[in-house]
């Protein structure tokens, strides 16, 4: 069974992650996450993976400058 650790909300929303849980999934300062709600009303976060700009895809992404684009995406800005 996993241990369970309580933590209160701050003034700004904020809660604080341990740092052990920090080291086992890898997460960084700086690092962007996905924060939502499950069909159930629990609250989810997980570690953003690199998208698409336009349709959020994540398969075939090419960088171009600092973003990234599918290339679905070219392709038919490529047609315009």
């Amino acid at each position: 069974m996993q241990a369970v650790v309580t933590r209160k909300i701050d003034e700004l929303g904020r809660i604080i992650l341990l740092a052990g849980l920090r080291n086992n999934l890898n997460l960084e300062a700086g690092d962007e996450m996905d924060i939502f709600a499950d069909e159930v009303g629990n609250i989810v976060l997980k570690k953003s993976m690199e998208r698409c700009i336009l349709c959020k895809g994540t398969d075939n992404l090419i960088k171009v400058t600092d973003k990234s684009i599918c290339s679905s995406c070219k392709e038919i800005i490529k047609q315009m």
